[in-house]
């Protein structure tokens, strides 16, 4: 069996995806938008029961999926949802000296992964997990 594309395109994919989420926040640098989704990613992760952020990583392009699950903490307590404004700001804490998420992190993320995944089966999987999944990655 040959190695599934997905995973041969991982890296290239990736780096588009950094670069639509760049553009849609006005960063400079791609760098800036990786911190960016590393907050979002890592603020919606604690949100989530472990069993609930499998079902939702499985339908993430792979290297957003390794992002999502990295320095995973699992012993964590669970957050609720709250306010996106609330939501943001936990973003912008993450690296507070090198974070310049803006104040549409959260969107500007969830515009740019709809964008690189099947948005069919992320609607599916969002409808699954708790009540705030699916406003949280609302565009």
């Amino acid at each position: 069996m040959p190695v599934p594309s997905e995973y041969q395109r991982a890296t290239d994919d990736f780096y588009r995806f950094l670069l639509k989420v760049r553009d849609l926040s006005g960063f400079g640098s791609t760098h800036q938008a990786y911190t960016m989704v590393q907050g979002v990613l890592q603020t919606f992760r604690s949100r989530l029961e472990i069993k609930d952020a499998i079902l939702f990583a499985s339908v993430l392009p792979p290297v957003v999926r390794a992002v999502f699950v990295a320095d995973w903490d699992t012993n964590d307590p669970v957050r609720p949802f709250e306010d996106r404004a609330i939501m943001t700001e936990e973003v912008r804490a993450l690296r507070p000296g090198h974070n310049f998420s803006t104040r549409t992190a959260i969107r500007d993320v969830a515009t740019a992964l709809r964008q690189c995944l099947d948005e069919k089966a992320f609607d599916h999987i969002l409808s699954k997990l708790p009540e705030g999944a699916r406003e949280f990655w609302q565009t």
